[in-house]
């Protein structure tokens, strides 16, 4: 059994999110127009299916008409103990990018360091490591 992956629909975003978190975390990114999926429901050119597969795995859509939009309101991704601390610290670096940083990464009295921020594509991360 794999590991759960999240899903995200976006509002016409999907492309540039995908390569935003692709710069942030590398790995690979395909994409599938709705035209390439034989789908009617929305822009020919807008993304279909997308995906990043790497380190971090996501999976994305430009979200057809009357389908919701991604929101964020008490969830968020965590990257926990997912890499060594000085990766998870560049990818933190890096998704501050145009983000609201409501919790910078710092060191927890408990032994931890981790931060909170909601990237330019309002997604929500979460993002440390125990010393």
């Amino acid at each position: 059994m794999t590991a759960p992956t999240l899903y995200l629909w976006f509002p016409g975003t999907a492309t540039a999110a995908l390569n935003f978190y692709q710069s942030v975390f590398g790995g690979e990114v395909e994409t599938f127009t709705f035209e390439q999926f034989g789908r009617t429901d929305g822009p020919p050119n807008a993304i279909a299916h997308g995906q990043l597969t790497g380190p971090v795995t996501l999976y994305a859509t430009d979200a057809a008409p009357g389908e919701e939009t991604l929101t964020m309101t008490g969830a968020s991704i965590a990257l926990l103990g997912t890499a060594e601390p000085e990766v998870l610290a560049q990818w933190f670096e890096k998704l501050s990018d145009q983000a609201d940083v409501f919790d910078p990464l710092q060191e927890r009295p408990w032994g931890a360091t981790d931060g909170q921020l909601k990237d330019k594509y309002g997604v929500r991360w979460l993002i440390g490591w125990e010393h």
